[in-house]
């Protein structure tokens, strides 16, 4: 039988996309696809052996009991989130605690985009984010962000409303009906004179919270469907073990001097800095090397209302090695 791994297109799957390097003892076709197609279709019907899916959605289902999934810990998006946090200029926001009491724009209450930015608000500077009115929509585009029926449902009520089906949430943005906008993407309209950064310098503001953390967010991890994993004895290690063989291969690439693997022309002082501050494998898997991480966004989980007690990490994941 033909197993399908449906990923978005990382330099560090694309070994397994081009055949390099093979998920070892199984015929697998490897899809890429866009992160809320593949997590709307694996979320609402299951519909690809494996898959990239949102960390909160299946921590969610594992809570709920009687998940349709099991995962391994792949982590193939982390992203830190400050840069991600815009404001109309007009909104009187100028700190992070400005953002209490407003109405902000989030393309889904519960992506885990969203759980790390009210985290890191409530962490870093005291944010109750629980007084916002949370306007959710698309972000660039009019209507919903998601269409999954199988996303499950917080254990209380948040404050959050619907935008008009009409607008993007970039156009409420710049309108002023909504004072800030966060989420898992930036407004595509370019530089605009009526939106601005919460962080206008992200990169520092990041990096020193990475430096005095410890935390890199992580957005997806891979779940694979329970009736694949029970029928297909040793998948979940072969798919570890080619998930982190391909990571290899893209960093070897990433490494050669000779020419620059990827459109950054500044790639080598980006390396360095990788290096100084990451200790050379930002996107390192397995759980001990993540831990941290992970025992914070489960943290989030709770006090958000996503789940109703701390799981340990381990519990989260099949064994592999």
């Amino acid at each position: 039988m033909t197993l399908t791994f449906a990923c978005w297109g990382y330099d560090r799957t694309e070994a397994i996309r081009n055949g390099t390097v093979p998920i070892q003892g199984f015929d697998v076709q490897s899809l890429e696809l866009g992160h809320r197609d593949i997590f709307d279709r694996m979320g609402s019907k299951q519909e690809f052996s494996a898959a990239e899916f949102s960390f909160c959605e299946y921590v969610m289902h594992f809570a709920g009991g009687n998940s349709p999934f099991v995962a391994i810990p792949v982590f193939p998006s982390k992203v830190f989130r400050h840069s991600f946090i815009f404001i109309n200029r007009g909104a009187n926001i100028r700190t992070p605690k400005d953002l209490e009491g407003k109405r902000i724009g989030v393309p889904l209450y519960t992506m885990t985009a969203a759980l790390w930015q009210r985290g890191l608000l409530q962490d870093e500077y005291g944010v109750d984010w629980r007084g916002i009115e949370w306007v959710q929509g698309a972000i660039n585009a009019a209507g919903a962000h998601s269409v999954s029926t199988g996303i499950p449902k917080l254990l209380k009520p948040a404050n959050i409303v619907h935008a008009d089906p009409g607008k993007s949430l970039t156009d409420l943005l710049i309108s002023g009906e909504i004072d800030a906008a966060m989420g898992a993407q930036s407004p595509d309209c370019g530089p605009h004179p009526s939106i601005g950064r919460l962080f206008p310098e992200f990169r520092a503001v990041e990096r020193d919270y990475h430096i005095r953390t410890g935390l890199f967010p992580i957005m997806h991890l891979v779940a694979i469907r329970r009736d694949v994993h029970e029928a297909n004895p040793g998948f979940a290690q072969a798919l570890y073990t080619a998930m982190n063989e391909a990571k290899a291969v893209a960093m070897e690439k990433q490494r050669h001097t000779g020419a620059n693997a990827v459109m950054m022309p500044f790639l080598a002082a980006d390396l360095e800095e990788i290096d100084t501050v990451f200790g050379g494998d930002p996107y390192a898997y397995g759980i001990d090397a993540n831990r941290k991480t992970l025992e914070t966004q489960i943290r989030y989980m709770v006090e958000q209302d996503y789940i109703a007690d701390a799981i340990p990490v381990e519990d989260l994941f099949v064994k592999v090695e």
